[in-house]
């Protein structure tokens, strides 16, 4: 009996939250293609990405932003709704798993990330995508192709503009195996807005880039992924 009540009020949670979430997306402009991948109540991101709307995509993605990413952190205030953003003149010319439209990051420390973000993806599989930008000054929709986001796709978004400044969309496969809660507190960690004015965006962004990192490479079980370990906590 306590296991079968256990089980109801987790479903119970589970919609709930989604809701929630569903809500707080609304109010800012979060309802992109992308951001529904995330949640475990929606398509997967490469059913989305692969699916040809009956609409032409008129209504769906003509409101993305990819600016505007479904946040795991806490509640954020109201924002005015956002306008979509589909900037191809903002990709880089050649293929890059970093992109950093609002310099937030060093030339080296960028060197350093696409690096990190290749051994992941080599030694699990893995894509780790990061998108640093200050809203609109974005590519928006256009990264979607560029990086062909699918279910094994992590698309990290670091914008100041939406308080905490760390900002994902997680691919089905990827939802499936990192607890959920990493998100929230990664968020709570590295993303807080008095975390990023003090120690600064570029170290929020490097230490949220090694905790991921972390994480994707602990095997799967009790205790996966407990610990957020920034790039000084290795």
């Amino acid at each position: 009996m306590n296991t079968l009540k256990s089980s109801i009020q987790t479903v119970t949670n589970v919609k709930l939250s989604n809701k929630f979430v569903q809500n707080k997306m609304q109010k800012v402009g979060l309802t992109t293609v992308l951001s529904k991948a995330t949640m475990r109540s929606t398509r997967p991101i490469a059913a989305i990405c692969q699916s040809k709307n009956k609409n032409n995509n008129s209504n769906e993605l003509a409101g993305i932003a990819l600016a505007a990413v479904l946040t795991f952190s806490s509640a954020a205030p109201a924002l005015a709704r956002l306008d979509p953003v589909n900037n191809p003149d903002l990709l880089p010319a050649s293929f890059t798993t970093v992109i950093d439209t609002a310099g937030f990051l060093t030339p080296g420390e960028e060197d350093r990330m696409v690096q990190k973000i290749d051994r992941l993806e080599k030694d699990t599989g893995f894509k780790l995508r990061v998108l640093c930008q200050n809203y609109p000054n974005t590519p928006g929709l256009a990264i979607r192709d560029y990086w062909g986001v699918d279910a094994n796709s992590i698309v990290f978004v670091a914008d100041p503009n939406f308080g905490n400044i760390l900002n994902f969309n997680v691919g089905a496969n990827l939802d499936l195996q990192i607890p959920q809660n990493f998100w929230t507190r990664l968020a709570g960690k590295f993303g807080t807005k008095k975390y990023w004015t003090e120690n600064g965006n570029d170290t929020s962004i490097v230490n949220t880039v090694a905790a991921i990192d972390s994480c994707l490479r602990e095997p799967i079980g009790v205790g996966q992924c407990s610990k957020i370990k920034g790039v000084l906590e290795q």
